[in-house]
């Protein structure tokens, strides 16, 4: 169902596409927005066992496409490393693909907010500042990984 990679050399693991997933801060998701147009847009994450999870507001433009067409793609890039005395970026870039939802069980929900919180907030006392007063007004929005693909890249 989903293409070789072309540039088959430039491949890399799935151990190293997790390892990209999991220590990435942000990425790409890619929905069939209105009108049946891509509709790209940046979000925070979390990566866990196979799985990629956001968090959205109760209504946007990437969750009426997601009810509309359950499919998505995510793209992460690395933070690549320049070569001393060259302008160029070696960087590793992944693109998960697979099925998008929304979590609706509220302790599952709740677990969720907490891991992506956990990557993000500074402390345990922040993130549960942000739960109080925030977490009943976030959906989660659970990508359940398809295919996964990784590329080393080496500008030139």
């Amino acid at each position: 169902m989903f293409r070789e990679m072309r540039r088959i050399k430039q491949q890399t693991s799935e151990e190293e596409c997790i390892s990209i997933l999991e220590n990435g801060k942000r990425g790409v998701l890619a929905v069939l927005g209105d009108e049946d147009y891509p509709y790209t847009v940046p979000m925070d994450y979390v990566y866990e066992d196979g799985h990629i999870y956001f968090h959205c507001a109760m209504s946007d433009h990437k969750l009426d496409a997601i009810r509309k067409h359950d499919k998505a793609s995510f793209c992460v890039l690395s933070e690549g490393v320049k070569e001393e005395n060259d302008w160029w970026y070696h960087f590793t870039s992944v693109v998960a693909f697979g099925r998008i939802s929304e979590i609706a069980d509220e302790v599952e929900k709740d677990k969720k907010l907490r891991l992506l919180g956990a990557k993000y907030f500074p402390t345990a006392e922040h993130l549960e500042k942000e739960m109080a007063s925030a977490a009943s007004r976030a959906l989660v929005l659970d990508l359940q990984i398809e295919h996964m693909t990784g590329k080393r890249v080496k500008e030139n």
